[in-house]
C-alpha cells in the first residue's frame, strides 16, 4: 500500500434542510461494510478516504459543522481532482440533496415522525461511490457480515491505498483498475474474484456513474444494474440507494426492513406490496424514511442482546 501526497483545500457546503454532521460521523464509524476505523481524536468531525469517481484517484476529506447551515470541508489529494471529491463527499451524507421537505414525510407519517425525532438530523451516509456498493455487494454475498468485512480488510489492506487525511491515514479502496487485476484475495472464492473483476470493468466502462443512475427512472437504473456479475433485486437496491445515493426508492428486495416495518406498524402479517403503499406517503424520501427505519432497528436490535 502506497501513500498519495497531500494538498489540502478548504471549502463549505451549504445545507438546505436539518444536518447534523456528528450523527452521521457516528453512524458511519460503526458503519462496517463502509470500513470506517475508529472514532478519531476531533469529535463530531468526519474523515473519509476514497477513489474519486472517475478518475479513481485517491482522495481524502475532512468535514466539520460550524453552524446548521454550513459543513467546512478540508480536501485532501491533487488540486485537479478537488471539485469532483468534494461533490463526492456531498453525496456521500446526502448534501446533494434538499432536505427542506423531508418533514413533511412525518407530517403525513406519525412513525416516520417518531423516527425523525429519534434520529434529528440523520440523512443516509452512504459508500463512497456505486462502484464500492457494488463491490461490497458481491463480497457479502451469502457469508456473514463479519466474514465479509474481513475480506473488504483484507482487499483495501493489500491493494488500496493510503491518504493523510488531516493527520490520520486512512486506507482509500481500490481503483477499478486494481480491482480489475485481482486474481487472489484470502478467503475469497474464485466466483467472487471474477465478479469483482467484472464490477471494475463495468466501473471504468462509465456504468456505475451515480449521475447517470440518478437521472434514469429507478426501475431502469435497477434493471440496468442487475445486468452486472453477481448483482440480484437486493444488491441492485444496495447500489442505487446507498451508492448513488437515490433519496427515493423503496427497497421491495430488503427483507430486513420489511421486519422491521412489519413491527412498527403492528402489521406481522403485510406483504411486501402492502408495505409498499405505506411507503408511498414518504415520497419523495423513500430511501430516507427507510434508512431511519433500519438505523433504529438496529439500534434496537443492539439494546436486546
Amino acid at each position: 500500500m502506497t501513500a498519495s501526497t497531500i494538498a489540502p483545500t478548504s471549502g463549505e457546503i451549504l445545507i438546505h434542510g436539518g444536518f447534523d454532521l456528528a450523527a452521521a460521523a457516528r453512524f458511519l464509524t460503526g458503519f462496517a461494510p463502509a470500513g470506517r476505523p475508529e472514532a478519531g481524536t476531533e469529535p463530531g468531525a468526519l474523515r473519509v478516504a476514497f477513489p474519486v469517481d472517475g478518475a479513481w484517484t485517491p482522495m481524502g476529506a475532512v468535514l466539520r459543522q460550524r453552524s446548521p447551515g454550513v459543513v467546512e470541508a478540508e480536501v485532501h489529494g491533487p488540486a485537479e481532482h478537488t471539485e469532483a471529491a468534494l461533490a463526492q463527499v456531498m453525496r456521500m451524507c446526502s448534501l446533494d440533496v434538499d432536505g427542506t421537505e423531508f418533514p413533511a414525510a412525518g407530517r403525513r407519517d406519525p412513525v416516520v415522525s417518531l423516527l425523525q425525532d429519534l434520529h434529528p438530523g440523520l440523512r443516509p451516509v452512504l459508500f463512497a461511490s456505486p462502484y464500492e456498493a457494488a463491490c461490497w455487494a458481491v463480497l457479502s454475498h451469502r457469508i456473514w457480515m463479519t466474514q465479509a468485512v474481513r475480506l473488504r480488510r483484507r482487499l483495501t489492506d493489500r491493494h488500496g491505498t493510503e491518504v493523510d487525511v488531516g493527520g490520520v491515514r486512512l486506507s482509500s479502496f481500490p481503483a477499478p483498475e486494481e480491482l480489475a487485476r485481482l486474481e487472489y484475495l484470502p478467503g475469497a472464492p474464485a466466483h467472487k474474484l471474477e465478479r469483482l473483476r467484472g464490477i471494475a470493468q463495468a466501473a471504468a466502462d462509465g456504468l456505475l456513474d451515480a449521475a447517470a443512475l440518478r437521472s434514469m427512472p429507478a426501475a431502469e437504473a435497477l434493471k440496468q444494474l442487475q445486468q452486472l456479475p453477481g448483482v440480484g433485486r437486493f444488491s441492485a437496491e444496495l447500489i442505487l440507494i446507498r451508492g448513488a445515493g437515490h433519496p427515493d426508492v423503496f427497497p421491495r428486495g430488503e427483507s430486513r426492513l420489511h421486519e422491521i416495518m412489519r413491527e412498527a406498524y403492528h402489521l406481522p402479517d403485510a406483504d411486501v406490496g402492502e408495505l409498499t403503499e405505506i411507503a408511498e406517503a414518504w415520497a419523495p424520501f423513500r430511501s430516507w424514511a427507510s434508512f431511519l427505519f433500519r438505523v433504529e432497528g438496529e439500534a434496537r436490535m443492539r439494546e436486546s442482546r
